[in-house]
């Protein structure tokens, strides 16, 4: 179990240059005694990009994407991307995917989102045929992909793993075939035992693959003024209360909002909802949110999740 740290891009967009801004932050982290940094995807920066500058400054970090939208790319161009942010980081890059939001695809792409599962199935297809072997010929229903010479990057190794941001049941089952494990966002440690490791361990071991990984993504920070946190949490997840897979994880976690599901406290509370989602079975534990009280708590948040890492 490793313990990690996910920034918003809205971090990054604020500074000067976003990838010194994440470089000098990746080595804060890493300073704190923390594991991994996974950096979002919107409209600006690219995370990708982003996370091999960090990971080959930063060589004591894992670096991840959480997540990468599907919606308008093309999965050959993601698995060149991924495999030379591994080739640039030695071997510490994680590819994590998502779907994407609907109210996003079609006008901001102007392409419809349709038919997500059976996308997420092929597009999982051909990126793990291009890292697992450098080719790929596949003619789906939404996704075709045909290499004509080789699409393996030297020094690409070991294999990126792919994680995907998935919590329903059906993009679970096509995850647990072909993926490596999965970044869930606001589950409880109950509903992420119940709906997300029991389903996609057993879709896992059916396709006669390892025991995935669950990045269990975590919103909290260590702070005193909870109330005032509290407020910034209402804020900062309302886009979620209204996207339908965000809305039955929240659901399912015994939660009205998404802003509930988010650790405030003393360090006690956070270390005991760690405790908690490493017995519900996260294999690593990625606290996001961690600017909600300011950058006093912050690093305090930091200083406390590394303490934890470092005892693990």
């Amino acid at each position: 179990m490793s313990i990690g740290i996910g920034l918003s891009p809205a971090v990054l967009d604020s500074t000067d240059n976003a990838v010194d801004a994440a470089v000098a932050i990746g080595r804060q982290v890493a300073a704190a005694g923390l594991s991994s940094l996974w950096f979002g995807q919107t409209f600006s920066h690219d995370s990708i990009v982003l996370s091999a500058a960090v990971g080959r400054e930063v060589p004591e970090l894992v670096v991840g994407t959480s997540a990468v939208p599907i919606s308008a790319r093309h999965p050959l161009l993601i698995a060149s991307q991924a495999q030379t942010a591994q080739a640039a980081t030695h071997g510490r890059f994680v590819l994590g995917l998502a779907l994407g939001a609907e109210a996003f695809t079609e006008p901001v792409f102007g392409t419809p989102f349709a038919r997500p599962i059976t996308r997420l199935r092929e597009f999982l297809t051909v990126v793990r045929a291009v890292i697992d072997t450098g080719a790929v010929d596949f003619h789906g229903e939404t996704v075709s992909a045909v290499t004509p010479m080789t699409a393996a990057v030297a020094g690409a190794r070991p294999v990126v793993p792919v994680l995907v941001a998935a919590m329903g049941p059906q993009a679970l089952q096509v995850t647990g075939e072909l993926a490596d494990g999965t970044l869930p966002l606001l589950a409880s440690p109950g509903a992420l035992a119940e709906h997300v490791v029991a389903p996609l361990t057993k879709a896992a071991e059916r396709a006669g693959r390892p025991a995935p990984r669950i990045v269990a993504l975590v919103p909290g920070v260590v702070t005193a003024d909870i109330e005032s946190a509290r407020a910034a949490a209402e804020q900062a997840t309302a886009f979620y209360n209204g996207i339908p897979s965000y809305r039955r994880i929240i659901e399912l976690s015994g939660a009205a909002r998404a802003a509930e599901l988010v650790v405030i406290g003393p360090e006690e509370a956070i270390a005991r909802r760690v405790a908690e989602y490493v017995e519900a079975g996260a294999t690593d534990v990625v606290f996001t949110q961690t600017d909600l009280a300011g950058p006093e708590d912050q690093h305090r948040t930091w200083r406390l999740l590394g303490e934890l890492n470092r005892a693990v």
